[in-house]
């Protein structure tokens, strides 16, 4: 059980951001902090993906320990020319601190340096949120649909003596994804070419492009038999995903493209082989030959799930999507019944097992419109 949304301590933020900068995903970050997904992305958001700078004391700032020490000979009744001696502070310095934070009578150390660190904040406005006309011109060009770097270098061959118009690609996205700024709406992120809400580090995607999956079985190397559709037993699979990190397992078979669907406690490899074991063993022997998955590691555990079933598991080549494309169209279908956004995990399975007869109750014009479970009858019989 993940521990509630209460407020991030200094070590749990620090870890946080460390783990995000390695590129871990949102999910991966709760398990190890032991944390909701919907506290974690709270944090991840407020900040637009990217790491706040660390805040540091000036150097000529009074420290907890000589707030201590002024504390101390207060209740000692030393003079505040004798505190400031002591501390090498100037008197009119130990005047303001006292005065500041309650008098002689009422000063605490640890109050004190609270307050001070409180009011050593200097909110500073962004370029685009002082200068109108420069945020014009970035708001009309990502409306456009250009990128921060070609509004920035744009910027300087159009006003080439004028440096107010002037702003560099990193403001801008920083702008965008940090909204506290307050400059730029968040809707303009939509104009982005990925569209995202959030910075994501460069290590995830190094994470993601090296990411595999042990002992991977190609799909070049699938039956023959499983790439004509001549015989039954052949699945593809797939997992749709909804809001506040729900999904659901999706698996088609290719010869009579009947569909069975299964509800996930989370996108780990354990739940999702799991799920997909409980599945397979309720078939026949002769509906059990193949499974073709992508290349998410939700599989990662392919071989126990090999294992289990006796099912082999072949994955498709990278950026691939049409190898699975009866999964795929099926999951365009589903989208009827699960909305993108929509939290995935309030449907019981009772509820999952319900739309998959639905599917398989409508004529396919793929098989002469007849319908997934009239073909599926067929072939056993």
């Amino acid at each position: 059980m993940r521990r509630p949304n209460f407020p991030y301590n200094d070590r749990e933020r620090a870890e946080l951001w460390r783990l995000w900068r390695e590129g871990l995903s949102i999910n991966a970050i709760s398990v190890h902090l032991n944390r909701s997904d919907r506290g974690l992305a709270h944090e991840l958001h407020e900040y637009g993906g990217i790491c706040p700078r660390p805040r540091t004391r000036a150097r000529t700032q009074l420290t907890l320990a000589q707030r201590e020490e002024i504390s101390r000979r207060l209740s000692q009744g030393a003079s505040l020319r004798e505190i400031a001696r002591c501390i090498g502070k100037a008197p009119s310095t130990i005047s303001r601190e006292v005065k500041r934070n309650g008098g002689a009578e009422e000063y605490r150390a640890v109050n004190a340096d609270a307050a001070a660190w409180r009011r050593a904040l200097r909110p500073k406005r962004c370029l685009l949120q002082g200068n109108g006309r420069l945020r014009g011109y970035v708001i009309r060009g990502l409306a456009r649909r250009w990128s921060p770097e070609q509004i920035s270098r744009r910027l300087e061959g159009q006003y080439p003596s004028d440096q107010s118009m002037r702003v560099s690609h990193e403001t801008i996205y920083r702008t965008l994804f940090i909204q506290a700024r307050g400059a730029l709406k968040k809707q303009l992120c939509r104009h982005l070419r990925t569209g995202r809400m959030l910075r994501h580090p460069r290590a995830s995607a190094q994470r993601q492009a090296h990411s595999r999956i042990v002992d991977a079985v190609s799909i070049s190397q699938r039956p023959a038999q499983a790439e004509d559709r001549a015989v039954p037993g052949h699945w593809e699979g797939d997992l749709i995903s909804g809001s506040r990190n729900s999904h659901i397992v999706t698996l088609v078979e290719r010869h009579t493209r009947f569909v069975m669907l299964a509800k996930l406690r989370s996108k780990e490899t354990n739940d999702v082989v799991a799920a997909l074991t409980k599945k397979m063993q309720k078939l026949p022997t002769e509906l059990r030959r193949s499974l073709t998955w992508d290349r998410g590691t939700e599989m990662g555990g392919h071989k126990q799930f090999t294992i289990a079933t006796n099912i082999q598991v072949y994955f498709c080549d990278p950026q691939s999507p049409w190898q699975r494309g009866s999964n795929e169209n099926t999951n365009g279908l589903l989208r009827q019944y699960f909305p993108k956004g929509t939290d995935l995990s309030v449907h019981s399975q009772q509820q999952l097992d319900a739309v998959a007869r639905q599917l398989n109750g409508r004529p396919r014009e793929t098989l002469k419109f007849r319908t997934p479970a009239e073909k599926l009858s067929e072939v056993l019989r």
